[in-house]
């Protein structure tokens, strides 16, 4: 079945129309690919991209954090990603006296460089097809679970076999909707420090409103530095650990790009839905886009609010904020584009000609219909599950009582002063970073929210008691905030230092809220949701092997899976309204014409303007300025954050760090007209490290060519 399924997959590969630049492919298969790369500029081979034999790029690239990328950019494991993928280890190290995200951090010496607690980095030893292993004795057998039972012990056969010394982790992720399975074997560091970032006035110039918007000026990246044991192995967190030496690093180019230049991007991509159906999209487009926008809405205009009344606030809120504000505009471009696009209505007619040609073959004949009415089956669940957790499980004190219920069932054993000193540790943790007047504002406006979209039937008993009780969500709000230990900070710490802590930490009143929502889910909700999902997983795999069959002429990349993959296309602006044309890059000029000082996310450091004004740009300059940003027609996703963008002599050019904002539906339709995947031009990240940060230490350790 495994080589049946490859050849398959191989010929279309290599005779299938790819549209434009669209496809996010395997590396283990890019001989496939790299005849077009390479008539398209590339000057590399197929080896110097993946390798199992001698090093290539791939191990020049890490899985940063578990949802970004970053990649190696000296042989002494210095490490480049985005400014908003180390973001929430600068503010761990921020405070008020030492404000790193406003005033940037930059070690000068090993022994100045911030260990990171829970951040970890993983290289791609091998990716390998396994899917005859994972599907041995699955033949003939009919019944679903049975057939689950078999896979997933298979899969703990062959992960169990793969993993050989420590440090070593082995995933197999299935592609195709389970039509194939491809095993992963990582290496993962785990002490993984903060070298340097800039000021947030330059790593998150423009903010919210630039968030996924061109022409873009971000100077979006940060520096980190991975340590191993002096065997070069994994190893925890010790002042013995030296800098890791990897078996490859990036050179970086200082040549620049042009306008049609060959680039590729080599990352890993989070999630696409590029072969839903079209009552799916029909669901995201007209129901759950625009409430979720709205919910998101209602918490940034409260977080906003009090973020500009104090810095304090503002550090303790930086990282949150810009998480919910990431989806929240993400979201809106993804719905302008799928009905710009009518992706329900090319869907629909897609649909009907796959019909016709299945109608006299069986297995597939009735596919497409039984995923329509399953999504209409499941869309009030689906609702429902998305304000549990738009709505309820936003707010900071429920969702934090239920991280401290969990943590409390797996302390069951241990003695009393063993979980007082983990609840501790949890509990500041969480308040460094809560504010009581943002969290009980956003409780009111979200459940009053909540209260008006979803049917009592779904709500839990003991809430919809509360509510008869209080009579409405704000006094209902001023009873648990004025109660709950999870709302302020010297109330825990009485109750921690209380003999029958444990009692009152599950009597409080957001504890037993937690727990009801969490019953009426696992009793309303998830088991029809669950049931439902597992037999549209089902469809989805006849319909994918459907797909395969049916359409012979198109090239079907597997959907990304935060798995590594690599996306190319050509340096290239587009026209995303009439009348307006957008160049292919932007320079520090454009920044200059932002600048505001009465404005956070606008007000450069004055140092910066100072370089401007005195043109004192040292050998970066180009054309009397400063390169920014580029944008290019790689298919990226989430995930692709930090990724290397590479130009076709395999040197470093920039870092992805976003799409523009009319092309974020590409998870679901590639539009080659305006899909573009936006970088940091490297020699913007040069001039800062030089004329900014006075980082020579950095330079002198990164090799440049011009």
């Amino acid at each position: 079945m495994k080589k049946l399924f490859t050849i398959f997959l191989a010929f279309i590969l290599t005779t299938g129309v790819t549209i434009a630049d669209e496809g996010m492919w395997l590396p283990f298969l890019i001989k496939n690919k790299i005849v077009t790369m390479q008539k398209m500029g590339l000057k590399l081979s197929a080896d110097q991209i993946y390798s199992v034999n001698q090093a290539c790029l791939k191990d020049a690239i890490v899985h940063f954090g578990g949802g970004c990328t970053g990649e190696l950019i000296s042989d002494k494991g210095l490490l480049i990603t985005n400014h908003h993928c180390g973001f929430s280890q600068i503010q761990s190290h921020s405070s008020v006296e030492h404000d790193y995200l406003r005033d940037g951090f930059w070690a000068k010496t090993l022994e100045e460089e911030l260990p990171n607690k829970d951040l970890s980095v993983k290289f791609l030893l091998k990716m390998e097809d396994v899917t005859e292993s994972v599907l041995l004795g699955t033949q003939g057998v009919k019944e679903e679970s049975e057939r689950d039972a078999i896979i997933k012990k298979n899969i703990k056969t062959i992960t169990d076999r793969a993993i050989t010394d420590n440090g070593i982790q082995a995933k197999i992720e299935s592609i195709y909707y389970g039509n194939q399975y491809i095993l992963y074997l990582y290496e993962v560091f785990t002490d993984v420090r903060l070298v340097g970032a800039p000021p947030s006035s330059i790593g998150k110039f423009g903010g919210d409103t630039d968030n996924w918007m061109w022409p873009r000026h971000t100077g979006d990246f940060s520096i980190f530095r991975i340590y191993a044991n002096k065997e070069n192995k994994p190893a925890s967190y010790s002042k013995d650990n030296v800098p890791y030496k990897p078996k490859k690093f990036f050179t970086i180019s200082a040549k620049g790009v042009k306008e049609n230049d060959f680039t590729f991007v080599y990352g890993y991509p989070g999630r696409t839905q590029q072969y839903i159906v079209s009552e799916a999209v029909k669901y995201i487009t007209d129901v759950s886009n625009p409430h979720k926008i709205n919910l998101r809405t209602i918490r940034l205009n409260i977080q906003n609010e009090e973020m500009n009344k104090s810095q304090a606030i503002r550090i303790k809120y930086a990282a949150k904020n810009a998480n919910v504000a990431n989806a929240w505009k993400k979201w809106q471009g993804e719905k302008g584009g799928l009905i710009r696009l009518k992706t329900v209505e090319k869907k629909k007619s897609y649909e009907l000609k796959f019909n016709e040609w299945a109608k006299n073959r069986p297995e597939y004949s009735s596919v497409v219909e039984k995923l329509i009415a399953a999504y209409k089956e499941i869309e009030p669940y689906s609702f429902a599950n998305d304000y549990f957790s738009e709505a309820v499980n936003a707010n900071e004190s429920f969702k934090f009582a239920g991280s401290v219920n969990s943590e409390l069932g797996k302390m069951a054993t241990k003695s009393n002063d063993q979980k007082i000193e983990t609840l501790k540790s949890l509990f500041a943790d969480y308040f460094k970073d809560y504010y009581n007047v943002i969290d009980k504002k956003t409780f009111i406006a979200l459940m009053n929210e909540y209260n008006k979209n979803i049917s009592d039937n779904f709500k839990p008993d003991y809430y919809l008691e509360l509510l008869e009780i209080y009579k409405s969500t704000e006094a209902l709000a001023d009873y648990l905030f004025d109660t709950s230990v999870f709302t302020d900070e010297s109330k825990s710490l009485t109750t921690l230092n209380s003999e029958n802590f444990e009692v009152l930490l599950l009597s409080d009143p957001f504890t037993k809220l937690f727990k009801a929502f969490a019953e009426s889910n696992s009793k309303k909700i998830k088991p029809f949701l669950d049931k439902k999902n597992g037999e549209i997983a089902i469809l989805y795999r006849t319909y994918m092997k459907g797909l395969l069959e049916f359409d012979k002429m198109r090239s079907f990349y597997p959907d990304a899976n935060s798995t590594l993959r690599i996306t190319y296309g050509k340096v290239r602006g587009y026209s995303p309204r009439d009348a307006v044309d957008y160049k292919y890059y932007t320079t520090l000029d454009g920044i200059m014409e932002k600048d505001n000082p009465e404005i956070y996310d606008y007000n450069i450091p004055q140092k910066l303007r100072d370089l401007y004004n005195a043109k004192d740009y040292g050998t970066w300059a180009v054309n009397g300025t400063i390169p920014v940003c580029f944008v290019a027609t790689n298919h990226t996703s989430g995930g692709n954050s930090g990724s290397p963008v590479i130009d076709s002599n395999g040197y470093l050019v920039g870092l992805n760090f976003d799409r523009a904002w009319e092309g974020t539906m590409s998870d679901i339709e590639f539009d080659p007209k305006v899909c573009r995947n936006i970088t940091l031009d490297i020699r913007y990240v040069l001039f800062i490290l030089d004329k900014l940060a006075g980082a020579d230490n950095i330079l002198n350790e990164i090799k440049i060519v011009r």
